[in-house]
């Protein structure tokens, strides 16, 4: 029975009773899992053999990718100069500051393979090139920077021309090997890394110019100007003239000497770069 001061009929029971009997076919008001497109695309037959097929597609494009990537650029190879450690990267720059101190330069072969540079101090490496070359151009930009005479531009000019030099470095030599005939294990890479080790000593040299002005400058430069001298003359002899006794040359030879000279060439050119790249960010 009514109430006589109810203004409205109370619906609300009959609403509810209507709209969960329209809800009951499915879960929270949505419909069932199997009417979703979703569900039904991935229950289609062909649309799994599209996937199949483009998952092969995508696996054999990788294949491709790879192998071009190996044949351009031997990552592989790769690898090998850069399987350094903290040790060794200790080792190679005292080293580098003093190689007089170092009587072995033999590099060691496992199975006419060279070892890892984490075996072998003497073997050539890119991570400390690398490193070197990176802080390089950071120290060149705080030398401008102190100087008010920072500016991108010039930082880029900074290192675009300690790359242009180090690939004109490596062309000439690599010219000069084959006019000079030399059979030699001396690959490309052996040239970048031992090329590269001078960024050290020029790194050396802008900061104590920074810390002690031009005495410091000149006095580091030119004891790193003569450890990387005597270095690249005992890394690179082993290198090129031990080839040239295995084939039998005369010592005094012609062809000899002239990998001698080429030796010489070489490492006195290391210096005279490392002055040229850093005099001019020291005042």
């Amino acid at each position: 029975m009514a109430d006589p001061h109810q203004l409205f009929d109370d619906t609300s029971s009959a609403q509810n009773r209507g709209y969960g009997a329209q809800r009951a076919p499915g879960s929270l008001g949505y419909p069932a899992a199997s009417t979703l497109p979703q569900a039904a695309f991935l229950a289609d037959p062909m649309s799994n053999m599209a996937m199949a097929y483009g998952s092969s597609l995508a696996a054999q494009g990788k294949e491709l990718v790879d192998k071009n990537i190996d044949r351009f650029i031997p990552v592989t190879k790769l690898k090998y100069y850069f399987a350094v450690d903290t040790l060794y990267v200790g080792k190679k720059l005292g080293l580098l500051f003093f190689p007089y101190l170092h009587q072995d330069w033999e590099v060691q072969y496992q199975q006419d393979t060279p070892v890892a540079p984490r075996f072998d101090v003497n073997a050539p490496d890119l991570y400390i090139p690398a490193m070197a070359f990176i802080t390089y151009v950071l120290v060149a930009g705080l030398a401008l920077g102190t100087q008010d005479r920072f500016s991108p531009d010039l930082l880029g000019l900074q290192a675009s021309s300690a790359l242009a030099w180090l690939t004109l470095e490596v062309l000439a030599i690599l010219l000069s090997l084959y006019l000079v005939t030399v059979n030699t294990d001396l690959t490309t890479i052996d040239l970048v890394a031992f090329l590269g080790y001078k960024y050290v000593g020029m790194i050396g040299g802008i900061l104590m110019g920074l810390l002690f002005g031009k005495i410091g400058y000149y006095v580091v430069l030119g004891w790193c100007c003569v450890s990387i001298f005597v270095f690249m003359i005992r890394t690179l002899r082993l290198k090129i003239l031990a080839e040239a006794a295995a084939e039998g040359v005369p010592v005094r030879g012609a062809r000899n000497q002239l990998r001698m000279y080429l030796t010489m060439a070489v490492a006195a050119t290391q210096p005279l770069l490392m002055y040229w790249l850093t005099f001019h960010l020291v005042r």
